[in-house]
Formats: structure tokens, sequence, C-alpha cells
């Protein structure tokens, strides 16, 4: 590790030198790329100089222990000293774990009801109030891309898009099944259902860089868009399905009056989506060797229970329990997201001690 953060300090210095001189913004996409890696090794080297100094405060007490005079003092500073150590480099490790290329990206957010009929689609509406209310506290910006309403109010499946900071490193375990047992408000007899929706979080996808889309892979259909109940009907042919025929990947988008707004939203979708298979099948790789937050790959595994007569909501992948039901559902997800982040980096430094 010592070996490694010594050369990450010499690049610091190297890029110093690079951004200091004449020429620096001659190319503003590497001057870009230079800036970004300097903001990311900055507080990596900070960090790694205290460790060093506390290593020569080991030193410089050392040299005092001879001295009878010094020496309780010199061995109290050295027992302090390694304490500082053992804490600086726990932090080191998380620092120098690999990044997700993917984190600082925006995200599909994708839910559709599953198990349990109108319920199931009425959960669904809770789930895309919840996250929307999530993105308000982060200040994210939140766009419709495409909704599929039921008769009783909720969704059959709706995409929405995030956009801002760090959107899928909050969001990236959110991916699979999510059961909620409740009463329903058509139930007369009073006895809970279970009923379920599955979520998939999708990073947003550089067309042009992450896929290679080939126009003559897509069958692109137009029809007339239509809401909940038949309301607000189009005129024209302005909804836009596109089938990706190579993975069978269907995507409808209607909910811009323009064909061309629609085909250009369904195309992105379609990009995070056929990006999306490419990293389950990454991480399904990774989930034979080793337990995953992220999942095998398998968007029906439950992940999580939302019991509203108890209210408790249980992820059953860190075996974590909250009886704060309501403030969850309002958008309070802050606890959730930083423990499986927590427990999903703990994974990570795990796997770099085996």
């Amino acid at each position: 590790m010592l070996s490694k953060l010594d050369q990450l300090a010499n690049r610091l210095v190297e890029l110093d030198e690079l951004l200091m001189s004449e020429g620096a913004t001659a190319n503003m996409d590497s001057y870009r790329k230079m800036t970004r890696e300097h903001a990311e090794l900055g507080p990596l080297v900070a960090l790694y100089k205290t460790y060093e100094e506390a290593a020569s405060d080991i030193a410089a007490a050392q040299d005092m222990l001879s001295d009878p005079d010094m020496k309780d003092f010199a061995q109290e500073e050295i027992e302090a000293a390694k304490t500082r150590m053992a804490q600086l480099e726990r932090e080191l490790q998380t620092m120098l774990l690999p990044k997700d290329a993917n984190d600082e990206r925006n995200i599909f957010l994708e839910i559709r009801a599953g198990t349990g009929g109108d319920e199931s689609a009425l959960f669904a509406g809770d789930l895309l109030r919840m996250y929307t209310r999530f993105a308000e506290r982060n200040r994210w910006q939140v766009e419709v891309v495409s909704a599929s309403e039921s008769d009783l109010g909720g969704y059959r499946e709706v995409i929405v898009r995030l956009i801002g900071n760090s959107v899928y490193s909050k969001l990236k375990f959110e991916s699979g099944g999510h059961r909620v047992q409740r009463v329903p408000a058509t139930e007369t007899q009073g006895r809970v259902h279970t009923s379920a929706c599955t979520v998939a979080v999708m990073p947003e996808a550089d067309e042009v860089e992450d896929v290679n889309i080939n126009p003559a892979d897509l069958r692109i259909d137009t029809f007339r868009a239509s809401g909940a109940g038949g309301q607000h009907i189009n005129k024209t042919d302005s909804a836009v399905r596109l089938t990706h025929l190579p993975t069978g990947i269907v995507v409808e988008c209607q909910d811009d009056r323009s064909q061309h707004k629609n085909k250009a939203q369904a195309l992105k979708v379609l990009a995070a989506r056929i990006k999306d298979v490419q990293l389950r099948e990454q991480q399904s790789k990774e989930a034979a060797t080793r337990k995953s937050l992220i999942g095998s790959g398998d968007r029906s595994e439950r992940i999580r229970t939302y019991n509203f007569p108890q209210g408790r909501m249980t992820d059953h992948r860190i075996n974590l329990t909250l009886y704060k039901l309501d403030f969850i559902m309002d958008g309070e997800l802050t606890e959730l997201t930083n423990a499986l982040a927590a427990e999903h980096q703990a994974e990570l430094l795990a796997a770099l001690g085996d």
C-alpha cells in the first residue's frame, strides 16, 4: 500500500507542474482531466502525509526512550502515534478502494408493479413519491420519461430520470424486489395483503462512448399516446416504441407531444438498459465468488419489505430494520443508503484482504 501511495504522491507533484505550465490550457479536455485527477488525489496525499508525520513522531519518541527522564513521556507518545497510524491506515485503505466509474452519473429509475394487482400499482406510486422526495432533499432534478398509469391510481410502470451530483452512488443499491405488507383501501375485512414491485436503477449511458446502437438493429413503431382511462389522447402518432432486435429490449416513450423528442428520450433509456444488462452480467460473475449488494443481476430478488401495520422497513441484504416507515416513505433514505454504502465498502475491504 505504501509504495502505491508514494507513486500517487509523486503523481500529484507531476500534476502540479503540468497545471502550472504555460501550455496547460491549450487542450481543455486534457486540462479538465488533469484538474479532476488533481482534486481526487489531493485529499488522499494530504492524509498520507499525516500518516508519515505520525511515523516520524514514533521514530523521534523511540530516540528518547534511552533517556530515563523522558522514557515515560516517549512511551506515551509512541502509543498515541501508533493508535493514530492505525486509524489513518484504515482511512487510507478506504480512500484507495476502486472507484465505481458510474458513481457520478445521472440515472434512469424504473418502477414496475408486480404481484398484487391494483395494490401493487398503488405501491409503485408510493415508491415513486419516496424517491422523488429523496431527490428533492438532495437537490436533484426529476424528469418523468414514461408512465403507464393504472385505473385506480398508481403506475403499472414508470420511468424517471434523476439528474444531479452522485445520483447513482446513492441509489445503486435500490435495484431489486420491493415487497409491501398493508391493508389495501379496497379491503373490507381489514386483512393485510402482500404485493410487490421491482425497481431498476440504471446509470445514464453516454451513447457515443458506452453503448454502440446500430440503427439496423432497431425496429421503430409509432402510435397515439394515451393515459389512464383513455385520457390525454393525442391526435397524432407521437408516441414511440423502440425494439432492440439483438437483445429483445423494448422501450416506449409517450410523455412528450413531439415524436422527435419521444424518440430521443427512448434512445437514451434504451442505451441505459443495454448498459444495465452489461453491468448485471459483470455483477453476476462477481456474485459467483462473493456476496454483492448490487446483486447477482436477478431483478426479482427480494431486497426489502415495507410493513405498514408494524411501521417498519427491513432490508434483507444487511439485516437492517428501521421502525420509521412514515419517514422513509417521505424520502428519509439517508440512514438506509449510508448503511448500504458502508456494507459495500466493508465488502470491498474484505476482498482486498483475501
